[in-house]
């Protein structure tokens, strides 16, 4: 029998398995560092996660205390290897250049509901007038995903038909990247209460995905109605609503979703709700009960 554990890039780990290896292999997912790891290894707080993310290497070496080198070293030693040669050198992608452009839009709306449409006319004016194929864009916003960058949640509908032809969430793999696209430091990200915000979300959606099985993250939306997060699985339904600042409990997105859903479980993240630190040390399985 031989044994191969390799560290390599999801999208280089699945190329040929599935012809050459069929029913005789098992992927183990190794996703980006966790905040408990984060705080073990590293004595990270809280704040430090959600804004420098789970990237060991910057981390141990002491780079998170000169911010400017360490922006650096993220873009030209993490985003551009695992674009150039997890993405690019491994599929074909026709426009390259979309494909980077892409990436950083995500990272830049990351938290945030975005068309194929908008993504197209954003696209297409980085692209001195060329058009993006909406298609094109979904395309590589999967590869993205796959390569563990940035990806889009599929909005809940109870119908995989609607759910796959709704508008993504986009949301970045890791709270770095989005630290790195929006060009602020970690004092400017903090005093920026949207921007905070949403970095939260973030870091809250990727702890879900990253220990959630596949397609069992979603998020909601009808009308100006919004649930940040759903999970299920089976009859199983928990939403989740992320809260990082003050202003009441108000929260009619959750409670329209719970009208409409009666076996659904609420939870409430943050200010008022379940403390940030709690709920980022568990798996998503342990929210996922009856309510």
């Amino acid at each position: 029998m031989h044994v191969v554990l390799l560290g390599s890039s999801p999208l280089l780990v699945h190329d040929g398995l599935n012809e050459s290896l069929m029913g005789r292999f098992e992927l183990i997912r190794a996703d980006h560092w966790s905040y408990p790891e984060m705080h073990e290894a590293f004595s990270f707080s809280l704040d430090e996660y959600i804004y420098f993310g789970g990237y060991p290497e910057p981390a141990a070496t002491g780079l998170i205390r000169n911010e400017a080198r360490w922006r650096a070293h993220v873009v030209s030693s993490l985003i551009e290897p695992s674009i150039n040669q997890d993405v690019l050198a491994l599929n074909r992608v026709d426009r390259p250049a979309l494909l980077k452009q892409l990436f950083w839009l995500g990272c830049d709306y990351s938290g945030q509901i975005l068309a194929f449409d908008n993504m197209a006319i954003n696209l297409r004016e980085k692209n001195e007038g060329n058009e993006a194929h909406t298609g094109t864009i979904a395309k590589y916003l999967d590869l993205l995903g796959k390569a563990g960058l940035v990806t889009g949640l599929q909005k809940y509908s109870g119908s995989m038909l609607r759910q796959r032809t709704a508008s993504p969430k986009l949301l970045a793999l890791n709270n770095a990247l989005m630290a790195v696209a929006s060009g602020y430091d970690y004092s400017a990200a903090k005093a920026d209460r949207s921007l905070w915000g949403r970095m939260v979300e973030t870091a809250v959606g990727a702890h879900l995905l990253a220990t959630s099985p596949p397609g069992t993250l979603t998020y909601w939306r009808k009308g100006k109605l919004e649930v940040d997060f759903v999970l299920s699985r089976g009859s199983l339904l928990t939403a989740i609503e992320v809260k990082s600042g003050g202003g009441g409990r108000r929260l009619p997105g959750l409670h329209a979703f719970a009208k409409a859903h009666p076996n659904c479980k609420s939870l409430l993240v943050g200010e008022e709700g379940i403390p940030l630190v709690e709920f980022l040390s568990v798996p998503a399985d342990h929210w996922l009960i009856p309510p």
